[in-house]
């Protein structure tokens, strides 16, 4: 149990990292009103989580890779948050925008990930 719990730390340490890391790069490069690092961070994750879980790995490695890094690489909260703050500031047309492509694509991708992971 103890060493599970590792797993997911060490992973959740470099994911985290590793997100703030391309959102300053994407900020910096992009910068814009719409959230482009969190969208990034999150459909890349969404392709990647299905990745791992397609290619059926074992359980270290889906506690490294899936759980750790990835559930700390993409951010549900962030998305939240980001898409109330669209809202309140009246740029109601770039917060339907955000959620239509982060759903839309993000489940698109993780099926596509599942695929390759399988095949």
């Amino acid at each position: 149990m103890i060493t599970n719990i590792l797993w997911v730390a060490l992973g959740g340490f470099f994911g985290a990292m590793s997100r703030y890391g391309v959102g300053l790069v994407i900020k910096k490069k992009y910068p814009s009103t719409f959230p482009f690092a969190t969208l990034f961070v999150n459909l890349l994750g969404s392709f990647l989580l299905g990745l791992i879980m397609g290619a059926h790995t074992d359980t270290t490695l889906r506690l490294l890779l899936g759980t750790g890094f990835m559930g700390a690489f993409t951010t549900f909260s962030t998305f939240k948050l980001e898409n109330i703050q669209l809202h309140a500031k009246g740029k109601i047309k770039i917060a339907v925008l955000y959620l239509a492509i982060s759903y839309t694509c993000g489940i698109l991708l993780a099926f596509l990930g599942i695929w390759l992971g399988s095949n």
